[in-house]
């Protein structure tokens, strides 16, 4: 039996513990081809559009495919625990890649350096990233917590960060198309990169809903109680 904040937790079964480390090796694959595709489309329309906006969330999206390729390195290996801590210092540089593109851009747009520009396909791309993100967020944070992997919760939140991303870039593309509001983006971009340097700073500790490892079964769980 394992301690957590809030009581003693199970010790995962060595079977469902081999499920739970191939989902999230599914998870991540689905995440890095997504991502693939999405920054190839944001970086192509945002290119012919001359849109500084589609061309940062196709950055943005090689930002993610960088965390996911950490978990999936992790999980690549016999015993994933032992890669966990490299897993978690390559996320919380995502986030913080992540919070400076996003204060770079949303500041670009601020002081009149750049107009976000009306764009069908950024609109169409912005809308599936939002169906898409928080599901393939939610799916790893629950198996990441039923396994007890810091870095898989960290990484969920750096994918769902990315969906709050997608919302931002879909209104504001929406409001600049439909009242002509350059600034709405922004307002919110700067919220977003807030909590991206929060969860950054979260993953750098290893503080992401993380339970320390017991002494007396060398496991770790997450606190269900506390864990987002």
């Amino acid at each position: 039996m394992t301690a957590t904040a809030s009581g003693p937790a199970r010790v995962i079964d060595p079977g469902r513990k081999r499920i739970l480390q191939r989902r999230i090796r599914i998870i991540v694959a689905v995440t890095i081809t997504y991502n693939v595709i999405e920054a190839i489309i944001a970086l192509a329309a945002g290119t012919v559009a001359s849109s500084a906006a589609l061309i940062g969330f196709g950055l943005d999206s090689i930002v993610e495919v960088l965390s996911a390729a950490a978990i999936a390195w992790q999980f690549a290996a016999p015993d994933p625990e032992k890669r966990e801590k490299v897993a978690l210092r390559v996320v919380a540089y995502s986030f913080f890649g992540l919070a400076a593109y996003v204060i770079v851009d949303a500041g670009l747009s601020i002081f009149g350096l750049r107009e976000p520009e009306h764009s069908p396909v950024g609109i169409a791309l912005a809308a599936v990233s939002l169906a898409i993100m928080p599901v393939l967020s939610w799916f790893e944070r629950r198996t990441g917590r039923e396994l007890g992997s810091a870095s898989a919760v960290a990484d969920s939140k750096q994918t769902l960060i990315c969906s709050y991303l997608s919302a931002a870039l879909l209104g504001g593309l929406l409001l600049n198309s439909l009242l002509g509001w350059a600034w709405a983006d922004s307002i919110a971009a700067l919220v977003i990169a807030g909590f991206a340097v929060k969860e950054g700073l979260e993953a750098w500790k290893g503080d992401t809903c993380a339970v320390p490892i017991s002494a007396l079964t060398g496991e770790r769980t997450l606190d269900a109680d506390t864990c987002c």
